[in-house]
């Protein structure tokens, strides 16, 4: 029986130039697909464009279980070039463990700061690898090292990676164009180190299969490879399998993992798929799965968290990049959270109730955003008070291919890249898509997302014991009818209900079902009687004192939910 191959996929993320590249190759025994830059444009740049693989194969350690076997760990080399943080998220989603590269001479940068991002969203563990230790002078080495590892110490205190490994490297000693010869430093006390990290991530072979694929050639004669990282469930020899950017199914005709055949592959191993021939320029990147597993949607909720090291805003109506699955594409989003009254219910993990109502929100809430003015309606104590789960409408520019649940990024990616600002604005999880292309008129109604109104007008004139007159609510062209029925509040404390239109000036009448307060009366009595007096000769002392008891008018406050996608934008009162 062959000796177990336990596969963990290791991302190796960092600033450009921190000498990712050089460190994946230093550690690899193996190399596979774009490993090293080989691509010819990536040679020509010098950078790393798209995501690299290699592997490193070592003995089994003992955490990880008796008997003989070998731990193969699959190096992700991720892009540290700005412009390219849609490959790094796509890279992060499949990796177990992560090696963040920071060079020893410079510490945190701009993309360092955003990989830690990236890492903490999609990854359980963190080494950090400061490289190029062959830079600093031999004499000031060791404190330099010291002092770099402290501020990284310092740098991760409030992250999940607090008290991670830091290990001190020079994956290729004397730059790029030194000899072979020269040995990196440090590197075999790394592959212990990641040794000591490596643990049995949860594979389950069940389940439809999804494989993230980064890389398709062709092989003359034979077919078709596509290579990638299986994201869920098992492919076998003989297994149709789909490319649903294509819309076509192709028969598996062989296998192999780092150039060795194989006959079945499963979740979280680095696998290449050859299938009968298509053109491989037609999917650079993308999914493949069982037939008819994924969806394509135009729009979906996604339940979300704000990036903390994001400035700004998130703002409803704002575009985002989207980053879903493997792809990245723009959309507009609309925020939104539970009833104020519901603010600390328990979070609902990956499940969606359409039946319950939703508050509209001008932008997400967080600490740091300016309470809007329905939130300070709920808040009248003044202080803030958050949900624990907000939601968003996420509106595609392009439909998306993904599957349910997947993870969600959205980022400013157009923001300047040499500005030292984290561009990544939220995470969450797609918790519900719209496959419907008119999703507006069959999907977005039933989705209960309200705004509360409120308008305030005053009380005119008293007509009876139970009617008054009230202006200033509505506009002069204001189709008043359709608020007929609705209930008021005066300022005084009475319950009213419109009644209908009065005159043609935006002026309307107010039923008071139990009457109004003789105090009422009198305040609104003299109210009028003050402007019916105005501008008749000099004011008397006691005119001035009554004029300042009336100077309140009596207010009259109108307020009701309506549901943002109710076609017929119905007035609600509870």
């Amino acid at each position: 029986m062959a000796a177990r191959v336990l596969n963990v996929n290791v991302g190796v993320l960092g600033h450009i130039d921190s000498g990712k590249t050089a460190l994946a190759r230093a550690l690899s025994t193996t190399g596979s697909t774009a490993a090293f830059d080989r691509a010819p444009q990536s040679r020509a740049r010098g950078i790393t464009l798209d995501l690299g693989f290699s592997c490193l194969r070592t003995a089994l350690p003992p955490q990880l279980g008796p008997g003989p076997g070998e731990l193969q760990f699959t190096l992700v080399d991720c892009p540290g070039h700005a412009s390219l943080i849609r490959t790094i998220i796509g890279g992060a989603q499949i990796i177990d463990l992560m090696m963040l590269v920071i060079d020893v001479t410079k510490g945190m940068q701009t993309q360092s700061a955003e990989c830690l991002v990236i890492g903490q969203i999609a990854c359980q563990k963190m080494v950090v690898v400061l490289n190029k230790i062959d830079l600093l002078p031999e004499e000031k080495r060791q404190s330099a090292i010291e002092k770099m590892t402290k501020k990284m110490q310092k740098t991760l205190e409030n992250t999940k990676f607090c008290g991670c490994p830091i290990v001190a490297v020079a994956a290729k000693p004397g730059g790029p164009e030194a000899p072979e010869s020269e040995n990196p430093l440090g590197v075999s006390e790394l592959i212990e180190v990641l040794k000591s990290q490596a643990y049995l991530p949860s594979r389950d072979p069940s389940g439809h299969f999804l494989m993230a694929v980064d890389h398709c050639f062709s092989i003359k004669g034979q077919g078709t490879v596509m290579t990638g990282t299986i994201l869920s469930g098992s492919v076998s020899l003989g297994d149709n399998v789909e490319i649903p950017a294509l819309k076509v199914t192709k028969k598996v005709k062989s296998m192999q993992m780092f150039h060795t055949p194989v006959t079945c592959a499963m979740q979280g191993d680095r696998v290449g798929i050859c299938v009968t021939q298509f053109d491989p320029k037609l999917l650079e990147r993308g999914l493949i799965c069982t037939p008819d597993s994924l969806h394509t949607i135009h729009a979906a909720i996604i339940s979300l968290e704000k990036i903390q090291y994001f400035r700004g805003a998130l703002q409803t109506k704002a575009k985002f990049h989207i980053t879903v699955g493997h792809e990245t594409v723009m959309g507009r989003v609309m925020f939104f959270s539970p009833a104020p009254a519901d603010f600390n219910e328990e979070i609902q993990e990956n499940v969606f109730d359409f039946e319950r109502d939703y508050l509209y929100q001008e932008e997400y809430l967080s600490k740091d955003s300016v309470s809007s003015e329905e939130n300070k309606e709920n808040n009248q104590a003044g202080e803030v008070q958050l949900p624990r789960q907000q939601w968003a409408l996420l509106e595609f520019e392009k439909p998306v291919t993904c599957p349910k649940l997947c993870l969600v990024i959205g980022s400013k990616l157009d923001t300047d890249i040499h500005a030292n600002t984290c561009r990544l604005a939220f995470h969450g999880v797609l918790l519900q898509g719209m496959e419907d292309k008119n999703y507006s008129e069959t999907f977005l109604p039933k989705l209960k997302v309200y705004k509360l109104k409120h308008k305030e007008g005053q009380v005119e004139r008293v007509m009876d014991d139970y009617s008054v007159i009230g202006r200033s609510l509505f506009k002069k062209e204001t189709n008043i009818q359709i608020f007929v029925g609705l209930k008021v509040k005066l300022s005084t404390g009475e319950d009213g209900i419109i009644d209908g239109g009065f005159g043609q000036s935006g002026k309307f009448k107010i039923r008071i079902p139990d009457g109004l307060k003789p105090e009422t009366k009198m305040l609104l009595t003299v109210a009028s009687k003050k402007k019916s007096k105005g501008g008749k000769g000099d004011m008397t002392k006691e005119d001035e004192s009554s004029k300042n008891d009336s100077a309140q008018p009596v207010t009259i406050s109108l307020s009701f939910k309506r549901y943002v996608f109710d076609t017929q934008k119905k007035m609600i009162q509870s």
